[in-house]
């Protein structure tokens, strides 16, 4: 497995080594040492797991602190565009785009620390989407910032997105207060 840095810090994308023969493939997905190695200490507590048809546009989330959560993302079947918003407003990268296709064929992963915005959009029909956290969800600390905002100008992909209703009234990036 590596850690290779993004141009946005603490960003990483995360490359297994994977194992194919006849019978299928084999990789490790998550180990806590590789992690610490490279600074991350992580405690997963809770795992996600999301179907979509393909043109589903989920994000930009985020829970603020103390509920903030850090997120390792992967398309299981699939694919999507992922996509991570600096939202920490004195890091230098603050308000910086980092997007990546995560597929089932590259198994490539993403490490989202907290202090990110989150989002993905689906590239292909039934595309299972999961990502282990490290804290719980909170709806009382739960937020959306738009998807469209053109500050940000996120190319998501896929036109006319299917929207849920929390995403339809994400809040501007101009107007919002970064809680981190």
């Amino acid at each position: 497995m590596q850690l290779i840095e993004t141009p946005i810090k603490d960003l990483f994308v995360i490359q297994p080594k994977v194992f194919e023969d006849e019978r299928g493939y084999f990789f490790e997905s998550f180990q806590s040492k590789v992690f610490a190695d490279a600074g991350i200490l992580v405690n997963f507590v809770q795992d996600n797991q999301s179907l979509s048809q393909k043109g589903v546009l989920r994000g930009l989330h985020f829970q603020a602190p103390p509920y903030a959560q850090g997120k390792l993302v992967r398309a299981i079947k699939g694919a999507v565009l992922d996509v991570a918003v600096d939202f920490r407003k004195n890091s230098k990268t603050y308000g910086q785009v980092f997007t990546i296709e995560l597929n089932e064929r590259n198994k490539t992963m993403l490490w989202v620390p907290e202090g990110f915005g989150h989002g993905f959009s689906t590239l292909e029909d039934n595309t299972i989407f999961f990502y282990k956290c490290t804290n719980y969800y909170n709806k009382a600390s739960e937020a959306c910032v738009s998807w469209n905002d053109p500050t940000l100008n996120i190319d998501w992909k896929i036109e006319n997105p299917i929207l849920s209703e929390k995403d339809k009234v994400g809040e501007s990036f101009k107007s919002f207060v970064s809680p981190f």
